[in-house]
């Protein structure tokens, strides 16, 4: 264990009751008391196993911060739950009710448990710890905000009841994931959810079954759909902030897609779209006509253009687009090198190897809009 400030010259101690570097040593005591245990334990088990685990009471504020995230996740739900104490004991999912982001939701927390489930089989947990963060990020950013007010309907209502059991349930499982990592914070929410809601559950989360994933569960087509719902929202608030056009202002926001079903997909879920990017006019389509001087962005499956003419400034989007494009390439060269490593695809799984290739042809498709973006910024300087 290393102190952060002393990166150069340092001990290494294993199996005792502190930590200790050349000038700095801290009581295991001293900083469980200050930061609490469970912050460092995510600290360790987020550390890669072949570097040095640093700690200092800043990067364990970091970790505390970061569970304070899926901790408010809790609390959202509680703070409705027990003043309308839905009955989620009884609860019999109707997967016919649910909306487009309650499907990526299942389809989320099923990725979320294979990754846990893998992680923790191959001792790899600083890998659980990613993807857990990622999908807390996920959780809060976007489904929460997505659909805050199906739980603030007044009264009974059978959709308010689906919705709290679909949080229920991914905060359950996820807290059951992580048990082993954050034994104490998830303890709290098994005492004072779980055991709220599922009074006959087992009395400690650590005598529960590891989650699985549910087969119903999965959902491709809402996965790739909702992440692709993202993505474009993710794009349109970047390219405001970047020429400083206020969320509140209503702009023309063109969609080019070039995948039919995910134009479907656009199209039926349009009210996410506006209710995000706050559009003056929105176009979504396959020939969708795309004026000269317009900010770009371009994701899986579409490319997003955004009317700027007055803000923008045609040599800063260039850059803009250079840098974009630099990173295609980096990324194309990273899974390049991967396949034509012979021992790589004759050793891997055929749906690993498969699955390079879909990143290599994305990476690609991405590139080759970004020069052909680039050719057509260009003709406007000459």
């Amino acid at each position: 264990l290393v102190s952060k400030e002393n990166k150069n010259k340092f001990q290494i101690l294993a199996h005792t009751d502190s930590l200790t570097a050349i000038y700095n040593r801290y009581g295991f005591d001293e900083a469980a008391e200050k930061i609490g245990a469970d912050p460092i334990r995510y600290l360790y088990a987020g550390a890669q196993v072949n570097n040095d685990v640093r700690f200092g009471f800043n990067l364990g504020d970091e970790s505390r911060r970061k569970l304070l995230n899926f901790w408010n996740i809790y609390v959202f739900f509680n703070t409705y739950a027990v003043l309308d104490m839905p009955n989620l004991k009884d609860y019999k999912l109707d997967m016919s009710k649910l909306q487009k982001t309650d499907k990526w939701l299942l389809a989320r927390l099923n990725k979320f448990l294979e990754v846990a489930r893998k992680s923790m089989d191959s001792y790899q947990v600083q890998n659980l710890v990613k993807e857990f963060e990622i999908f807390v990020d996920d959780i809060s950013n976007f489904y929460v905000r997505v659909n805050r007010k199906r739980f603030w309907k007044i009264g009974e209502d059978s959709d308010k009841t689906l919705v709290y059991y679909l949080l229920y349930t991914t905060i359950k499982k996820m807290s059951q994931a992580v048990a082993p990592i954050i034994p104490f914070m998830t303890e709290e929410i098994w005492q004072n959810m779980v055991r709220s809601f599922e009074p006959n559950e087992v009395k400690s989360i650590h005598l529960s079954d590891y989650p699985a994933p549910t087969p119903e569960f999965e959902n491709e087509e809402a996965a790739a759909g909702v992440e692709a719902l993202k993505d474009v929202i993710r794009s349109v608030r970047n390219s405001r902030a970047e020429v400083n056009v206020a969320p509140s202002k209503p702009i023309t926001i063109l969609i080019k897609t070039s995948d039919s079903k995910l134009d479907a997909f656009f199209n039926d879920n349009v009210n996410y779209i506006k209710r995000f990017t706050n559009p003056e006019h929105l176009g979504i389509a396959a020939d969708v006509e795309v004026p000269d001087l317009v900010m770009s962005s371009i994701i899986t499956g579409a490319e997003i253009y955004l009317p700027l003419a007055d803000l923008l400034n045609v040599e800063e989007e260039l850059a803009r687009l250079e840098k974009e494009l630099a990173k295609w390439q980096k990324e194309l060269d990273m899974v390049g090198k991967k396949l034509s490593n012979e021992r790589f695809v004759a050793n891997a799984k055929p749906e690993v190897v498969q699955k390079e290739r879909d990143k290599q042809a994305d990476y690609q498709a991405k590139y080759d809009a970004t020069v052909a973006r680039i050719d057509e910024m260009k003709k406007l300087v000459k």
